[in-house]
């Protein structure tokens, strides 16, 4: 089946709360193990700036960013985004991030 038949679900599991939602594709895209999801299918205001700064040689600058769900406790550094990206890799830019593997996070692919 091909990506653009699937919806991906991404839930923070210790508060239940829903952080996004939508096709998977250009919309949420899967790359190297993680989720680079569009702002139009992020489902929570919950995620704050660290001011932690990280680098990868390829894909170049990110910032890290907290997962503060409305109810229940902080989980620090569960996310980052491409603050200057490589312009090979557009899919990436300026979106939030999460690792597909991450134990605070359950990722549900449904088959449309």
């Amino acid at each position: 089946m091909s990506e653009g038949n699937r919806t991906i679900r991404i839930v923070h599991k210790p508060s239940g709360e829903t952080i996004a939602e939508g096709p998977l594709g250009w919309s949420i895209t899967a790359f190297e193990g993680n989720y680079y999801i569009s702002s139009k299918y992020l489902k929570t205001r919950g995620f704050v700036f660290s001011g932690v700064p990280g680098i990868c040689p390829y894909k170049f600058v990110y910032f890290w960013y907290h997962f503060k769900p409305e109810k229940g406790t902080k989980d620090s550094m569960l996310a980052w985004k491409y603050w200057l990206p490589n312009p090979l890799f557009p899919f990436i830019a300026f979106r939030i991030a999460v690792p597909a593997t991450h134990p605070s996070l359950t990722i549900e692919v449904i088959d449309n």
